[in-house]
Formats: structure tokens, sequence, C-alpha cells
């Protein structure tokens, strides 16, 4: 059938869900690891007796039809089965980021007016537990913090039966409000519906041609609009199985148990397992291995081996750009990464590069019944099918960013080349104006600087200086050389001739005067990125500001920060 043809088939989430549980009852949906190496395994059937059961607890409850249910947990089975079980209650599922501040939690709760949610498996729960204080009905997963008041999962389980019959809403009514993450200011609540998440996983299907033997794993923070497009909806309309990591120390362990079929990870992780694979051979002498015909094809699927990733069929990356080199790194192993472009405001469904056939630098063509153009200033605007209906409680934003005839202004700059592919060249609200008056897109900059491996954040700006500088966050590897003269005199010749290298493909008013390497890491949990790493500009900007006149005064073009 043609994509046309399967959008006027769209059946919700629940629905789809419930043709895996009639059609493969038996077969596993999720793997989910606990601590000392423990699994537990739910098949379809269990998943619908799980959620049947919680839902019919949220009625118990007093949940009602449309109210806003909030999920506070780090990825798991019980996430998933406890979204399926707010909207067969009839609930709309509000996601919080597993690592919010307290003030932001409190923030979305009170905006998004939810009285009842779910607590799961969280890191560093005292911090936050005071964005949680009020009148609210909570339920706790098994693995959930101690919590005053809430009720037991498990309790609930025993306490209630499955349904006698199967809830199925409409596919206009709303199913979920996702609050972004935000790289500026307080998260703005997106609505989507049954019908634009149900469009997203019709469509996706279509595109990637997943099903019931593919195995993927959820790491990726499901609150996060990517992974539960990517992999909870994707799994509800393609049937295939899911792994829960169970922490950052056991990731290794749980990408090898899970070996998926499909693997999508931001930038950052490609990033990290290139430089794991480098901590432990030295590049010149993988490149020298992989020039020996038979020792080489050896050494690619061994190392894919290693990163259990030797049965990806398909690997996606978004968020944010791969460097070129990076892309190259990989496809010259074996391994094909498809870049894909999204935003939370169409359910992470826009552009992808096809399979096989990724151009470095390009996000790829429009999706099937995607319709994407360039407005006069540049900017992208993207017409789909899985676009929001509006921001929560906020009608003039919401007129701001959908236009008369559909198009979400995405907020990125870009261009089509002759082939129809997007290229993003930065952010409309990005762009700065150094002391001589010359504007500067720090994007594209930032890619070229990113194509050297040491250096694992970048973050170029100068806004009222007379030449742009360099911030970055060192990868760990570089970073701890530098207590040693010899090799942090090797970084610092290193550094140099890629600052130059750059310098020479740029305008004079874009070269950078020099490069300053931070001791202060890029986190989620320091408040420099966002939960899927891109980097807060506004942040970084202002925590460093003070230093940029100093810097520039050196006269240095490499510079380490001491303190």
């Amino acid at each position: 059938m043609t994509p046309d043809e399967l959008l006027a088939k769209t059946i919700t989430p629940l629905a789809a869900f419930y043709t895996q549980v009639d059609q493969r009852p038996n077969n596993i949906a999720y793997v989910q690891p606990y601590a000392a190496g423990e699994t537990r395994t739910w098949t379809w059937a269990q998943v619908a007796d799980e959620s049947e059961r919680i839902a019919n607890a949220l009625k118990a409850r007093g949940l009602k039809s449309g109210d806003r249910v909030i999920l506070f947990s780090k990825n798991c089975a019980h996430w998933i089965m406890a979204d399926l079980a707010i909207w067969m209650a009839g609930g709309v599922t509000v996601p919080l980021y597993p690592n919010l501040a307290a003030e932001t939690i409190r923030q979305i709760i009170e905006h998004s007016g939810a009285t009842k949610g779910f607590i799961g498996k969280l890191d560093n729960f005292e911090a936050m537990a005071p964005g949680l204080d009020g009148e609210y009905d909570f339920i706790r997963f098994p693995d959930a913090p101690q919590f005053d008041g809430a009720a037991s999962w498990s309790d609930l389980l025993t306490e209630h039966k499955p349904f006698d019959e199967r809830f199925d809403p409409d596919l206009d009514d709303l199913a979920t409000i996702v609050y972004t993450s935000g790289t500026t200011g307080m998260p703005k609540g997106v609505m989507h519906t049954f019908r634009t998440v149900g469009n997203t996983g019709v469509l996706s299907n279509y595109l990637y041609e997943t099903n019931e033997h593919d195995r993927c794993l959820s790491y990726l923070p499901l609150a996060h609009v990517a992974e539960r497009a990517a992999l909870e909806t994707a799994q509800l309309y393609n049937g295939f199985t899911v792994y829960f990591a169970y922490s950052l120390d056991t990731f290794a362990e749980d990408l090898q148990r899970a070996r998926p079929t499909t693997f999508f990870a931001v930038p950052r992780i490609w990033m990290k397992f290139q430089q794991g694979v480098l901590a432990k051979m030295p590049e010149t002498k993988l490149n020298r291995l992989k020039k020996i015909p038979f020792v080489g094809k050896l050494v690619r699927k061994k190392i894919l081996q290693g990163l259990g990733l030797d049965q990806a069929r398909i690997a996606l990356s978004g968020a944010s750009p791969l460097s070129v080199s990076l892309i190259e790194w990989y496809r010259d192993l074996g391994l094909e990464i498809q870049e894909g472009y999204g935003m939370t405001e169409n359910f992470a469904y826009s552009h992808t590069t096809p399979v096989g056939g990724s151009v470095p630098g390009t996000v790829g063509k429009a999706n099937p019944l995607v319709d994407c153009v360039i407005s006069d200033i540049g900017e992208v605007l993207v017409r789909s099918p899985t676009t929001m209906i509006g921001y929560y409680k906020a009608p003039d934003i919401t007129a701001e960013t959908i236009t008369g005839d559909g198009y979400l202004r995405t907020g990125d700059q870009g261009k089509i080349d002759e082939h129809g592919r997007l290229h993003i060249t930065g952010r409309v609200k990005e762009l700065f104006k150094t002391s001589k008056g010359k504007y500067v897109a720090p994007a594209p900059i930032e890619n070229k600087l990113l194509a050297n491996s040491l250096i694992e954040q970048v973050c170029v700006t100068g806004p009222n200086l007379p030449q742009p500088l360099v911030v970055v966050n060192l990868n760990e590897v570089a970073q701890a050389s530098l207590s040693n003269s010899n090799s942090s005199a090797e970084v610092e010749a290193e550094l140099s001739a890629h600052l130059a290298q750059v310098n020479s493909t740029l305008d004079p008013h874009e070269r950078l005067a020099c490069i300053v390497a931070v001791k202060e890491r890029w986190l989620p949990e320091t408040g420099f990125t966002t939960p899927t790493l891109k980097i807060k500009r506004n942040v970084i900007e202002e925590r460093y500001s003070p230093s940029f006149e100093s810097w520039l005064a050196s006269g240095r073009t490499v510079i380490f920060e001491t303190e």
C-alpha cells in the first residue's frame, strides 16, 4: 500500500497494541534487567494483563477521561505498561525526564494540571522529591524509591482484574503532553493526539520495515519524543522485542544481551563508542590492520561484535548532527548510520537518510507525506500528518509556530540541495553578531570542529567580541592526559593544528581566535545539556562569558582551563 493508503487505515496505539496481543500473545515483548544480573521477561499477553489491571486501578482511584497523569521514571518495562494503562483508563500521559530539577518538576505538574502519577527507578531522588510535594495520588513501580503515601504497583495487580471489554479511544483524543527538554527557558507542553502518534507508527513502519523478529535496546529517556517514537510507538505497531538497559555501569552488558537489530543513539553516544575502541587500539594501528585484506575484515567484525552492534541492520542517529568523519569511520566498519531529523512538535517524524545511502552533511529527503520548504529568511518549514495540535494552554505561541497553511516553524536554518536533501545549517536564533557588526552562524563551524576525536562537546560563541572563539569539552582520555606535560603538549599541538585547518575554511569574520578546553563536564546533571545531550548555549555562555575577554587578550590559540 502507498503511504496515503496506510494513513487512511491508521489505528490508535492501543488498537495496534491489542493487534500484537492477539497475533503473538506468547512472543516476548520486554526483557528487563535487574541487579545481580537477573532479568525478567513479559509476553504480549502478560503486558496486556498487567496494563489492564493498573488501568482499572486508576479508574477505581478516580481517574476521569482526559485527566493528566505524570510518568516519572527511568526507562523500564513498567514505563510503557503505565503509558498503556493511562490510555486504557482514558487519561493523558505527561512524561517527565528522570533527572529534572525539583522546581521544573513542580512547574510541569502544576501547568499540566496532573493530580495522579507513576514513580519508578530514579537516581538522586532526594533532590527531586520536593517537586512532588502536594495532594497527589502516586503509584510506585516495583523498583521505585520509597515515597510516603504512594500505592504499590504489585499490590494493585492483585487487587484489580483485567478488563471485561477493551477500550479504544478516538483517534483525535489527546494522548500525551510532551514537555520539551528545551535549550532555553521553561519547557512548553506539546500536545499529540492518538492520530498524530499513530501516524508516526504507521509511517515509520513503511519507512524502516521493522517486524516482530527485530530487537531494540531502550536506554535514551522515554520521556523524549525520539525514544518514544522510535522505540515504544514503533514496537506497538510492529511487534518487536524491547530490551532495557539497567544502568550506565551495565550498558555494555545490556547491549551485548540485546544485540539489537535496530539501534538509535545521539551523536555523543556514537562518539563514546569510537573513543572506547580507540582507547584499546590506537587509530594508526587500527587503520594499518584494516588495510590488510583478510585481517581487516576480521578486525571490523570483531569491533562491531565488541560493541554489540554486529546484528544491527538499522543504525540511527538524531538530536544533533554527526560529524562527517564519524559517519565515515563507522561506514568503514560496515555500519551505515542513518541520520534522522525531527522535533517534539512533529513526533520526531520528518527526514531520514536512506538505508545504505546516507550522505554526510545532510539529514536526507523528506519522509513519506512530509512537505518541507525553506522560508524567505532561510527557516526550515515542515508540514506532516504527525504535527502536534498545539502547545498546551498556549494558543498564541501555537499560532506563532504553526502557519496558516499548516507548516511547522522549526527554528532551524537550512537549505535543500538539487537532489531534494535537507541540510541543517544552524538555528535561526543562534546567529550572533561580533563587535565588527558581522553575523556568525555557529552550527556549521561546530560540525567542522567535531571532526577531531579529541573534542566531545563544542560551543562556538562570541557576541560583541572582535572575533568568535570556541569552548569545548575534551573527551575523557584527552582531558586526563593534560596532567602529563608531554601528553598535554601533544594535545595542544593537535588542537592548534585542527583550529588552523578549520579557520582556513572560514570567512575572515568567522575565524576563531582561540579554542578553550574547560574542565567542567557538560552533562544534563550539571545543567549544560538537555537530556538528549544537546548543549544549552545560553547556559554555557553565561557560565564562561566573564572569561571571554581575558582569553582573547592572552594571545594564545589553545587554552586549558585550570580551575
